[in-house]
């Protein structure tokens, strides 16, 4: 009464029916000061205008206590006309029992000249009804700023005791946290509780964060939802799309617990596409709706609020109507899929029609906008089409089509491209030739594996260094505990003496100080201990995405060779020390797939996007084999030092063994999905893991090509997984980092707020695990899934990052990683501390790889580049 000066010349509006709390409030207020209470019938109440001309016409209603969305059904032409009009006769506004709309919506509902004083009202039935308020301030209300500041939940009521504790129940004074309201003499009986003491605190379920002394509503615990691997606040999305332009109200729901829908009721015609393009310029890409449902009045209940099972009941009869329109033919089905391809992608104001060799990822697209183009192609057709994801993800937008028609009209004629009719090429190749039949050969070459074994070390992306032959290691000083046929990390080669390299010209000093690193990440700074400058770069013809093999000989130990392909179809073999080229071979096709070298150290394999996979002469990059699988190759191969098997994945969808040695495919398995990262072998147990694009990840046994287990992760997996002695570690699109025991029991997940496309690298110790992640953070986390730091990069962070030691006087554990605009960045694997950084003039998506002090890494701007890692220099 004394908040809002009350007195016997008001009229207040009976808003609340008698068994929302709120009633009391308007009850007592009313009778304790002498003011008139209004009643009206429900008849008047669900009419807006109606009830509009009754409240401040008729009655001149003074003060009004409502929710949100009662206020919202007026409308907002008849807001600012009447209800929040210069004229009106509305001296208090006060809102509560929902989240307050944002001052933004706020300043547009408020007429020219309006004085009316609004309220944020807050508190909880279990502690009768209100318990803080805040006055909105006149001249936020009057400022012609943009304003995205959520409304202050204010100052507690005489009486009332207001605390925010964190997870653990402590009480906090800054940061995020759960309010609980009580009071020393404020007590209220729930349910059949007879005795209550005397300062009983209640939990709300309302998170806030503190800030200034100020408590900021983030929402309603229950209104806190997981989607793609990050959590999200629907209570944020309604507030956002209700301050678009052409929102008059609307509400978000989680459906199901898995499709997040946004209902509008609009101020006029509106497109959908361009609500969904304004979305994307104000929302993350994990809080963009799955649906818009556009309807003519939101639902609510007695109480005032927004009926939530009455929007679903409304979502479930669009979507039955929606399956009831078939589509009239091929056709129509071609013209739909090019709207939605153009709609999604944010092209709809392009004229043109989408080329048939269109792929999604090149057009913007990306795994989130991928997984709603499943469902409105699904929705569109009203049945689910296995596979499609992976084809979406892989193909071209007239493959997509064709592979929706086989599901929808099975008997029609398919359109067919080159690339699709080179796929159907690969399905009538004879099975002969799939069991491993070569392809005609200038020369074959006969080959014994155990009598003509090679001493090698050979270096890959993600830290991996498969070395064969002790002797070799011994005389490299790796001493005897390195095991012939092993895989060993490349930070325990420190000892390596240098296979006569050209001399550094950098000088070693004293490191410069850096700053800490926080959970928080770091941020680019001025002071660095290391410089890069360009050895050589070597120009492959087209973008190189793949990453180099370097592999070392014993039989010529000045000679160390770097192995990469491109886009250009190119496959060739630089020298490490001079990028002199001593080989090049054409291919096929396109080059992801990075190298791998066989057992003997006399072959290259590489798989190729004509849907082959090459085993050429390491000396001479002369064809010894072509292994024909079903579709493109862009896994890479993987190695048994154990048997000398080959295993690579395939866009078929299946896992081979291959016997370059007899030239057989041994077992081949359908991994139901397509096979996209490359396979990853542990020798303790024998497993062979495979993921898909279907989100399953598989061990195999390698031997038999049986699976032993697996695992759906429920999202594509285009990460690569990566084995330790306990566990096997891999990223998902759901931006998670998965772990499991080789057992198949998932031990934990580390959640990042973007997909992870990066395949992790593990520590010499295998103690830290480095990832990369599309939020811009390089990431490292310790085998129980705890974050050890976060380094903050420039751009989305495709690559496997790269362990290894520095081999100056101090012997420092470091880091390269890159990020896709090109940058790379070198780390202190214990702290995260930035020691340099350099930028090449091209996206990156290969992974760099270290040898010595000279890093390796493919560029789009056609180049494979050699780094010097130059330490001592101080700026």
């Amino acid at each position: 009464m004394l908040l809002f000066e009350i007195t016997q010349e008001d009229v207040l509006f009976l808003a609340s029916p008698l068994t929302f709390d709120p009633s009391v409030v308007e009850i007592f207020v009313a009778l304790s000061s002498g003011a008139c209470l209004l009643i009206v019938p429900a008849s008047v109440k669900v009419l807006p205008s109606k009830l509009a001309a009754v409240l401040f016409s008729h009655h001149r209603v003074t003060i009004l206590q409502a929710t949100p969305t009662l206020l919202r059904r007026f409308g907002s032409q008849l807001i600012k006309s009447t209800v929040l009009s210069a004229s009106t006769s509305l001296r208090v506004l006060a809102l509560g029992g929902e989240a307050f709309p944002s001052l933004a919506v706020l300043k547009s509902w408020r007429g020219v000249g309006n004085k009316t004083q609004i309220f944020n009202i807050y508190g909880i039935t279990e502690v009768s009804s209100w318990a803080t308020f805040y006055k909105i301030p006149e001249k936020f209300l009057n400022s012609t700023l943009k304003c995205e500041l959520p409304v202050p939940l204010g100052f507690p009521l005489l009486g009332t005791v207001v605390e925010v504790r964190d997870t653990n129940g402590f009480t906090i004074q800054e940061g995020n946290g759960q309010v609980f309201l009580g009071g020393k003499n404020r007590v209220c009986f729930l349910d059949d509780e007879m005795i209550v003491p005397l300062g009983t605190m209640r939990a709300t379920g309302d998170l806030v964060t503190v800030k200034d002394g100020e408590m900021l509503f983030l929402g309603r615990k229950d209104s806190q939802i997981k989607r793609y691997g990050k959590r999200l606040n629907i209570e944020f999305v309604q507030q956002v799309a209700e301050g678009l332009q052409q929102v008059e109200s609307c509400a978000v729901t989680w459906y199901n617990q898995e499709k997040l829908i946004l209902f509008m009721v609009s101020k006029n015609d509106v497109v959908k596409e361009y609500i969904f393009k304004e979305l994307q310029e104000h929302l993350p890409s994990h809080a963009i709706p799955d649906e818009l449902v556009l309807i003519d009045s939101l639902p609510f209940t007695s109480h005032g609020k927004i009926d939530v099972s009455e929007l679903n009941k409304i979502y479930l009869n669009y979507i039955n109507l929606k399956s009831e329109c078939k589509l009239s033919g091929k056709e129509e089905l071609w013209e739909k899929l090019q709207h939605l391809w153009k709609s999604i992608l944010s092209l709809s104001e392009h004229p043109l029609k989408v080329p048939d060799e269109s792929l999604f990822l090149n057009s913007g697209g990306d795994s989130l906008k991928s997984i709603r183009l499943l469902s409105e192609i699904e929705k569109l057709v009203g049945t689910s089409i296995p596979g499609l994801l992976e084809i979406i993800l892989s193909s071209s937008i007239l493959e997509i089509y064709n592979h929706v028609l086989q599901t929808v009209f099975p008997d029609e004629d398919l359109l067919f491209s080159k690339n699709y009719a080179m796929k159907r090429k690969f399905n009538d190749i004879n099975q002969e030739e799939i069991s491993g039949k070569s392809l005609p050969q200038k020369s074959v070459l006969t080959l014994s594996c155990d009598n003509e074994l090679a001493a090698f070390i050979s270096v890959s992306r993600g830290s991996q260094i498969l070395s064969l032959n002790s002797e070799f290691l011994t005389k490299l000083g790796l001493g005897s505990s390195a095991r012939s046929s092993d895989l060993i990390s490349q930070t325990n080669i420190q000892n390596v003496t240098s296979l006569n390299p050209p001399a550094l010209t950098g000088q070693s000093k004293d490191p410069s100080c850096v700053a800490e690193v926080s959970h928080e990440g770091t941020s680019v700074i001025e002071a660095k201990k290391m410089e890069l400058h360009v050895r050589w770069r070597t120009d492959t013809g087209k973008c190189v995405d793949a990453s180099p093999l370097i592999v070392i000989s014993a039989a010529a130990k000045s000679s160390v060779t770097v192995y990469i392909g491109s886009h250009s179809h190119r496959m060739m073999a630089v020298d490490l020390y001079s990028g002199k080229v001593k080989w090049e071979q054409i291919l096929g096709g396109r080059i992801e797939s990075s190298a791998c070298v066989s057992k003997c150290g006399n072959f290259i394999v590489v798989g190729c996007y004509n849907g082959l996979v090459y085993v050429l002469k390491s000396n001479s990059g002369e064809e010894y084999w072509m292994f024909t699988t079903k579709d493109a190759v862009k896994s890479s191969a993987t190695m048994d030092p154990t048997t000398g098997l080959l295993y690579i994945g395939s866009h078929d969808q299946h896992a081979y063994a291959l016997d370059i040695y007899k030239k057989k495919c041994v077992w081949k398995l359908k991994c139901g999905g397509t096979v996209f990262s490359s396979p990853c072998l542990s020798l303790i147990p024998h497993h062979l893991y495979v993921a898909t694009l279907g989100g399953l990840l598989l061990a195999i046994n390698p031997a038999t090509g049986n699976t032993v287990w697996k695992h759906s992760c429920g999202k594509p997996l285009f990460s690569s997984p990566r084995c330790c002695l306990q566990y096997i570690c891999i990223g998902c699109v759901d931006g998670n980092l998965l772990c499991f025991t080789h057992f198949g029991e998932q031990v934990w997940q580390f959640s990042t707020s973007e997909p992870i496309f990066s395949s992790p690298c593990t520590s010499a110790s295998e103690q830290e695990i480095f990832f990369g992640s599309h939020d811009c953070f390089i990431y490292c986390c310790n085998t129980k899934g705890h974050l050890q730091w976060k380094f903050e990069t420039t751009s989305q962070v495709y690559a496997t990052p790269f362990a290894f030691c520095y081999q100056d006087c101090s012997n420092e554990m470091l880091l390269a990683a890159a990020s896709t605009d090109g940058k790379l960045w070198i780390l202190e694997s214990k702290s995260g501390r930035l020691q340099s950084v350099y930028e090449l003039p091209g996206q990156v998506f290969s992974s760099p790889v270290v040898w010595e002090s000279m890093l390796l890494i493919g560029c789009r701007n056609n180049y494979v580049y050699c780094l010097d890692l130059l330490g001592g220099h101080q700026i």
